[in-house]
């Protein structure tokens, strides 16, 4: 108990742990924050007796960096850099709130072409980011195969990404009225053998893990959670349809043109670990019916608005108008003025609803910026899920919630 007592005082402890562990009954045990089960600068305090999970309280803050604030001391167009690092896996994800949230709060509009390739690739986000979420939970439970097979994939999403913004991972290629610049040539050919090469590629992991006797020890009947519980406490994503609720702000408030895409929900009933992998398999194979629908309906036109008073001046007339350079300097340093006002914007996140509020003040700078992140509610899960199970359980159990600690400390 020594390590927890240097930064915690007995008062402190006593709300969060049961009398039996002030009397020294049970054990204080500290998992994390360097952990590398715990996915991150997460701290878990477990009281344990013998090897059984008492309690479990999440301890979160030591990956604070700012953001928020952060992006209220740049203008909104500069602020847009900074949402790449907050769930670092959903970075083109994160674009796409914040523009919309931009776009709805000063009425600018976005053209079909661009509305349609920020779907595309936020779905090839949505499978990188459970790809990575696949790999190191099934290292986390020591199959080491399936991490290296699920990066040989993720690297020809990032080569995509790279191939669009010169950036693999902090991409900032949505930007407010479309994207960065048009899809470049080769794009739609790297897409397409990407669509050809992954279904295959999804049978094979399930091959490894969905009937392994070993897999379904560790994570069938570990880490329950009901529909109502879960609900309760605001979870949302895989981890609230493995549940059997079928929420997805895709379906329930479509955003970005989400309503001319087919594609359906997948949802689960038991609500432990081996649900919440069998949802994010299935998604994955949603999301390449929605990128193969996104390919065929991609339409030619421009790809960012001409509303000159929010959008700066494409490149090519920088060379010969002087108009457009001084345009494009002053939209630079000084930034557009939004009007007073607040928005609000969920989209759905690969781990869940991800909000963005959004308020202006007549200024070049937003007067408040706040996400509404589904790592943070999901990690209020966790006590639930573990209180019962063995030190050995809360591995699993934290990897099924795909917590991303950027997502939680902003």
């Amino acid at each position: 108990m020594s390590e927890v007592q240097m930064e915690i005082s007995v008062d402190e402890l006593r709300g969060l742990v049961s009398d039996r562990a002030l009397e020294g009954e049970t054990m204080i045990l500290n998992m994390g924050p360097q952990h590398p089960s715990t996915h991150g600068v997460l701290r878990l305090i477990l009281e344990l007796d013998g090897e059984t999970v008492v309690n479990c309280v999440p301890d979160i803050g030591f990956l604070h960096t700012g953001i928020e604030k952060n992006m209220e001391a740049l203008t909104f167009e500069k602020a847009l850099v900074m949402t790449d690092r907050m769930d670092y896996l959903n970075n083109l994800g994160n674009n796409l709130c914040y523009c919309l949230a931009v776009e709805k709060l000063v009425d600018l509009d976005v053209p079909p072409r661009a509305q349609v390739a920020r779907v595309l690739l936020t779905e090839l986000t949505r499978i990188a980011s459970h790809l990575l979420w696949l790999g190191t939970h099934a290292l986390d439970l020591a199959a080491m195969s399936v991490f290296l097979y699920t990066f040989r994939e993720r690297e020809i999403l990032l080569d995509i990404f790279e191939m669009c913004s010169g950036q693999r991972m902090m991409t900032s290629y949505f930007r407010p009225g479309g994207l960065w610049r048009d899809l470049p040539q080769g794009f739609e050919q790297a897409v397409t053998q990407f669509l050809e090469l992954f279904p295959k590629r999804i049978r094979e992991y399930e091959s490894l893990l969905t009937e392994n006797p070993i897999y379904i020890e560790r994570t069938k009947g570990i880490g329950v959670i009901s529909s109502e519980e879960a609900l309760e406490i605001g979870l949302t994503g895989p981890n609230l349809r493995a549940t059997g609720i079928p929420f997805d702000m895709r379906k329930a408030r479509p955003y970005s043109g989400y309503e001319q895409f087919e594609f359906e929900v997948p949802t689960e009933t038991h609500g432990d670990v081996y649900d919440r992998y069998l949802v994010r398999m299935e998604e994955m194979r949603q999301s390449l019916r929605i990128v193969r629908q996104a390919l065929d309906k991609l339409p030619d036109g421009p790809t960012r608005s001409n509303n000159r008073k929010f959008v700066p001046p494409p490149r090519s007339e920088l060379g010969h108008s002087m108009e457009a350079v001084i345009h494009h300097f002053k939209l630079w340093t000084e930034g557009f003025s939004a009007p007073e006002g607040t928005v609000y914007v969920p989209v759905e996140s690969p781990r869940g609803v991800l909000g963005c509020f959004l308020v202006g003040d007549g200024g070049p700078k937003p007067r408040r910026v706040h996400f509404r992140t589904p790592s943070f509610a999901n990690l209020q899960a966790l006590p639930m899920l573990s209180r019962g199970h063995l030190v050995a359980d809360i591995v699993a159990i934290i990897s099924s919630l795909d917590p991303i600690i950027g997502d939680v400390d902003r």
